[in-house]
């Protein structure tokens, strides 16, 4: 049987809106080989988890060795060695006093743990999350998930949740003239979304620093600084959720660092191992002091494989500069989007910090989101050989997140694979000046 037969019969997938219909054999750096041959390259990174690249040598061989030695223990009913080296690596490098983390499998583990502890250690119930947000497909993630589309069918959802509009400059809610009115009436609003919407029990408010799924959408610079002295102010607690911004992505190690706060809990999975499933909600020892035995476990939680791989993933960030390179390749790739968009109506808005790059297509002035044209240029560019993503709360955004190891010249290509699909479905729109070559399909 062929995999996609296999994955027709014995695999739910029902509920997926599309497969890219690449069958993959093997992996490294940036490129990705099918199982015929053929060579992508790779800007999504396994939605952005490969961060240090496909199979990275030192990952892969501190996981080999370790597996030799030690596959499962349960962590947290014997000392693993591995697990208590990792953690104090991350104490090191999370911002602030955060200093101990507990370690699960998947980044919607982790939020449902910050979540968890931070009602323990408050005595509150309630949770603040941001519209356009996402955070995972378990019941309580989806519950604080602003995106009525991930939601559909699994409600009613967990009480006690109240959503804030998101601080999303290029369709601010607010009409604001400047990202820094954005950034502080998106802010005001928290407050007054506390204040109304709420029963004045809130524990905590989660937020991406850069929002993933809900189309790349970069907070203006002042938000999160205002946010923090409303949630002082009212003694709640703040969740940086980093599962898919942290480990270099944008270029820094994690994203709230852009703004010069510090999180009471940061939440973080996908690049923290390198494609090893690992997740952890780090915080500090007071509010770490709230669990008592018996309050919190997981079975798999900070597997010695995966935190071995963690460790040679954080000394690979480190060593080759990461997340500097990452600053540097996306600042190149979003100088020369900037470019396109002066003769190209279709794309809208081009945001993004490091290698986590959103480019927002629209039909028209008034911002009609064109997510059958965002899907056409991710067809386009997989005939071309290059991987993007597609997502936003309206499809309408191509995303890229490529692995932070990417070359020059592996930009530089896509770039020209990327430009050249854009220019192509903005002719069919009658959104671009220059009308391009006629399109050839790829061999």
């Amino acid at each position: 049987m062929k995999t996609k037969e296999l994955y027709d019969k014995y695999l739910i997938t029902s509920m997926v809106a599309g497969f890219q219909p690449v069958e993959v054999d093997n992996a490294t750096g940036c490129t990705i080989t099918d199982t015929d041959g053929k060579q992508f390259l790779d800007c999504f990174s396994g939605i952005s988890v490969c961060n240090a690249g496909h199979g990275h040598p030192n990952v892969t061989a501190a996981a080999k060795e370790q597996i030799d030695k030690l596959v499962h223990c349960c962590t947290y009913v014997y000392y693993n060695p591995r697990a208590g080296e990792f953690a104090k690596v991350l104490a090191e490098a999370t911002p602030g006093k955060l200093q101990q983390s507990f370690f699960g499998n998947s980044g919607a583990e982790a939020i449902e743990g910050a979540l968890r502890l931070a009602k323990q250690h408050t005595g509150r119930n309630e949770i603040v999350a941001l519209t356009h947000s996402f955070h995972g497909r378990t019941y309580a993630t989806l519950s604080i998930t602003g995106n009525s589309a991930r939601k559909i069918n699994g409600g009613p959802y967990m009480p006690g949740v109240s959503f804030a509009p998101a601080p999303h400059f290029y369709r601010c809610p607010f009409n604001s003239a400047t990202e820094e009115e954005c950034g502080e009436r998106s802010a005001l609003a928290l407050r007054d979304v506390i204040k109304y919407h709420t029963s004045n029990n809130v524990a905590a408010f989660i937020a991406e620093p850069i929002m993933g799924e809900g189309g790349i959408i970069v907070p203006p610079k002042n938000y999160f600084k205002l946010v923090k002295e409303v949630l002082d102010d009212l003694g709640i607690l703040f969740i940086a959720d980093e599962v898919q911004s942290g480990f270099g992505r944008t270029g820094k190690l994690f994203a709230i660092e852009h703004y010069d706060v510090e999180p009471d809990i940061m939440t973080m999975a996908k690049g923290i191992a390198d494609g090893f499933p690992l997740s952890s909600f780090t915080t500090t020892p007071e509010i770490a002091s709230a669990f008592k035995p018996g309050d919190h476990l997981s079975t798999f939680g900070g597997s010695p494989v995966s935190c071995a791989a963690a460790l040679a993933n954080m000394n690979v960030m480190q060593k080759e500069n990461l997340p500097q390179k990452a600053e540097q390749r996306g600042n190149t790739i979003m100088i020369a989007m900037k470019k396109i968009q002066n003769d190209c109506a279709l794309i809208g808005d081009i945001r993004g910090k490091g290698l986590m790059i959103g480019i927002e297509l629209i039909k028209n002035r008034d911002k009609t989101p064109a997510s059958t044209a965002a899907k056409a240029v991710q067809t386009l560019c997989l005939e071309k050989g290059l991987l993007v993503g597609v997502g936003g709360t309206l499809a309408n955004v191509v995303r890229l997140q490529p692995p932070l190891v990417i070359s020059e010249d592996e930009v530089s290509k896509a770039i020209d694979i990327l430009s050249s699909a854009i220019k192509e479905v903005a002719s069919d729109y009658s959104l671009y000046r220059h009308v391009p070559q006629k399109r050839t399909k790829a061999k």
